[in-house]
């Protein structure tokens, strides 16, 4: 079932000890669709400048990713941003950050995108978040992500909008902060009183950890023998993760999300956060097969039971 995304598309430039880019394909709502659509069809909604490229738009195209949400500003300049990350790659410094067309983002949903039954929002402000929710009349599973700067700047409006969303994608920092706990146990029993009844906390190189009414379910990362780049990792991650859950229709009943499909959604966003690490950017989004994602998935299943 088709899957609606919003949130940035931007260029990025970044350095790691691998190398530097100084231009780049990037963005959460990039990240975001290209690995959701390994698994279902993929609606975004953002903007960009006059100087995105050919190119990256067919990229989108091609990977089932219908454009039509793509907003593009005559004479603006596409979100920017540039980066440089630590030797083991768990801190980066940001150097550059050029809101551009962004800046002024007012999500515009044409009429055919608001029967989508699929909603993943973005990291954008709380109230553009909830006022894209509003205009949809047909979703099934809505959630998304949020930060540290719209925890401590936008409290209210955050809390109001999390009570319509069924799940939430977030870092274990950002869950300290928003529920005012250390505890990840009890940071996620309060988070899951603010409204989504589904919660995932990202330990980065360390996995995630799932918080249901039925338990917790903690999956390790992926052990990669080299990281090549680990921006839009948690996007990925998230892509994988909702677009299992759209591509095989699962949907809340009486509530709650079956637990079972959780676990494996929270899998496959391991395995897609993984795979993205691998090359600098989206590239490895541009070679990637079904094949070895579901590869990858069994590895991780041969892994981890006992």
């Amino acid at each position: 079932m088709s899957l609606l995304v919003v949130g940035s598309v931007a260029y990025d430039g970044v350095e790691t000890p691998h190398g530097k880019v100084d231009r780049m394909l990037g963005g959460a709502a990039t990240y975001i669709a290209l690995a959701a659509s390994y698994f279902t069809p993929v609606k975004i909604v953002a903007v960009v400048g006059d100087d995105f490229a050919p190119q990256d738009v067919d990229l989108l195209a091609s990977r089932n990713i219908d454009l039509a949400g793509l907003e593009r500003v005559r004479g603006g300049k596409t979100f920017f941003w540039a980066g440089v990350y630590s030797a083991d790659m768990n801190d980066r410094t940001t150097l550059r950050t050029d809101l551009n067309v962004f800046a002024d983002f007012n999500p515009k949903l044409p009429a055919s995108y608001r029967s989508a039954p699929y909603l993943l929002l973005g990291n954008i402000q709380p109230a553009l978040q909830k006022n894209v929710r509003a205009q949809m009349n047909g979703v099934r599973l809505t959630g998304g992500d949020t930060m540290n700067y719209w925890i401590n700047d936008f409290r209210a409006e955050l809390l109001d909008t999390l009570k319509e969303w069924d799940f939430l994608l977030i870092n274990d920092g950002e869950a300290r902060l928003l529920s005012g706990e250390q505890n990840l146990r009890r940071a996620a029993a309060k988070i899951r009183e603010m409204g989504p009844r589904t919660l995932v906390i990202k330990r980065g190189e360390y996995g995630a950890v799932l918080f249901h009414r039925d338990g917790h379910f903690m999956a390790p990362g992926y052990l990669l023998e080299e990281v090549f780049d680990p921006t839009g990792a948690g996007d990925s991650f998230a892509g994988g993760f909702i677009g299992y859950l759209a591509g095989r229709g699962v949907a809340p009943s009486g509530g709650e999300i079956d637990f079972a499909e959780l676990r494996r959604a929270v899998i496959y966003g391991s395995v897609m956060g993984s795979f993205c690490c691998e090359k600098f950017g989206v590239d490895r989004f541009r070679t990637l097969t079904r094949e070895e994602i579901e590869a990858r998935y069994q590895e991780f299943q041969n892994c981890t039971s006992f």
